[in-house]
């Protein structure tokens, strides 16, 4: 063959080969599909008894694209589910029995599939091949809705943006899920975590809390968690979690999102530079701030303005609206914990909160959700919830303080809580005084009610309502920085000295001498 023959003849191959080409793309585009390994991974099952159980829980009859494919796996799992034997006579008998059997091809494509494998070697492999094109497929198809709803002018946006959020969720929840872990893997990671802890002398192995007593129980605030702090109104959720928030951000640098949608973000910062400042919160309200309260805000915020606190005051939060907005948090900012202030204000599905059951069932859809994301951004969360009046109908004083049963609109709340906390001031129901005698003014309690990890009890707080903050009880009983200009001021007891608190007091060892034989 001449040089110019061989030339032309490369030409027409290449010439044919680009018609190809373009025919194929006039007639659109393919889906993502891989009908060879389905085949096979089809085949496999029918070769092995044991190859089902090492895909059972990758494939489901949708995920094959071709359909006789998606009739043959689903007789194949309804064997299964009758603990029945796998293999080409059984499927070829089920698939009978159904009336399918003709329509995916008869006996002789079943018994053709086993002929295009050897073995069942590779089947977890090919399965999660075949896994991925669907996902694909699933992705491409939401999208082309998405893009078709956007164009429509009747299309409610919110509407539309509720629906992109779920289908993808549903993509990532339904397809994408952890693989189980062999218990040596398991073990190995919690040694390391031990051995982590091991180094820290502090005892917190979470987002501390700022609060001695309850860092104490709780080792602070733990990933994954979700927390449900509750309490009637006026007992002071808001001012415990900004004070939560203000410590992890400011004395840790933990970066922190506060999710407010019953107070606006200028509010909440105007509580945090009151307790910050510790300038009345009614005077920065009012702004009638003397020169002295300007000069000593202005020295106080400087950590409060560098602190990684990020808040979001959307009103009326839906669920995937706070799932999107969490996941983008994560990834830009690496926050360490979530805080939402309220539970009940938020809506399960929708710009309207509109969606099916009733307000009990979509609480507890939401609750479900909150324990989703923390385990999803392996992150805390805490969130404030409402109680029942059933608090003030209860008779007497001491059967105020709130119980599990008390939580407001679903008992699913109490379920999904890995904690569940109730905020208590005495003092708001006319309680001046405990059992011991002991004042009960400013005094504040956390009753750990639920801990699945851990111990439960009650931890007493100073409520500091001017400032609208909790301290540590302790924080009142600091002692003086400086003297002042008369050389005694200051060195007689005050009139809290005889106050009981909570600091220890030991006796000194200089009282072991005696006076034989003295110190110096």
């Amino acid at each position: 063959m001449s040089i110019e023959n061989e030339q032309g003849g490369k030409g027409n191959i290449i010439s044919r080969k680009a018609r190809l080409t373009n025919t194929v793309s006039s007639m659109g585009k393919l889906p993502p599909q891989a009908l060879d390994l389905e085949e096979a991974v089809l085949g496999a099952l029918m070769l092995e008894k044991d190859a089902l159980s090492a895909v059972i829980d990758i494939l489901k009859p949708e995920i094959f694209y071709q359909e006789s494919h998606q009739k043959i796996f689903a007789a194949i799992h309804m064997l299964f589910e009758k603990s029945k034997p796998v293999d080409i006579l059984t499927v070829t008998s089920e698939l009978r029995q159904q009336g399918t059997l003709e329509m995916v091809g008869g006996a002789y494509y079943i018994t053709n599939l086993t002929n295009r494998v050897a073995s069942a070697a590779n089947i977890e492999y090919h399965a999660r091949i075949i896994s991925q094109k669907y996902i694909q497929r699933e992705l491409i198809r939401i999208s082309t809705d998405i893009i078709t709803n956007a164009y429509e002018d009747t299309t409610d946006i919110f509407d539309l943006l509720d629906h992109a959020e779920k289908g993808l969720f549903d993509i990532a929840q339904n397809n994408l899920r952890r693989d189980t872990q062999k218990m040596d893997d398991i073990i190995k990671q919690s040694l390391a975590t031990l051995e982590e802890l091991r180094t820290k002398t502090d005892g917190l192995t979470g987002v501390p809390t700022g609060f001695t007593g309850l860092d104490r129980i709780t080792g602070g605030w733990q990933k994954q968690d979700l927390v449900i702090i509750a309490a009637r109104p006026a007992m002071g959720k808001t001012a415990f979690v900004l004070t939560c928030a203000r410590n992890a951000t400011v004395d840790f640098q933990k970066p922190t999102v506060v999710f407010s949608l019953e107070m606006s973000s200028v509010q909440l910062v105007n509580r945090l530079i009151s307790g910050e400042a510790e300038i009345e919160q009614e005077k920065i309200r009012k702004g009638n701030l003397q020169e002295w309260e300007w000069q000593q805000l202005h020295s106080k915020i400087g950590r409060l303005t560098e602190a990684p606190l990020l808040i979001d005051d959307t009103p009326a939060l839906n669920i995937f609206e706070f799932r999107a907005k969490c996941r983008r948090l994560k990834s830009q900012y690496d926050i360490q914990l979530v805080i939402v202030d309220y539970l009940q204000l938020m809506h399960g599905k929708g710009e309207n909160g509109k969606g099916g059951g009733n307000r009990e069932q979509e609480i507890g859809s939401i609750s479900r959700a909150l324990k989703s994301v923390a385990k999803e951004l392996d992150v805390p969360v805490l969130a404030l919830s409402q109680l029942s009046r059933a608090v003030e109908s209860r008779p007497g004083l001491q059967g105020k303080r709130p119980m599990l049963s008390d939580l407001r609109e679903s008992g699913s709340i109490e379920q999904d809580a890995d904690m569940v906390l109730f905020l208590y001031r005495p003092e708001y129901y006319g309680i001046t005084e405990d059992e011991q005698g002991r004042s009960q003014a400013g005094i504040g309690e956390v009753i750990i009610a639920k801990h699945r990890n851990g111990e439960t009890g009650i931890v007493p707080l100073r409520f500091v309502g001017k400032f609208v903050k909790f301290t540590d009880l302790e924080e009142d009983f600091t002692a003086p920085t400086s003297f002042a200009a008369d050389p005694s001021a200051g060195m007689y007891p005050s009139q809290d000295f005889e106050k009981q608190s909570n600091v220890i007091i030991r006796p000194s060892k200089m009282d072991d001498y005696n006076d034989e034989d003295p110190p110096f």
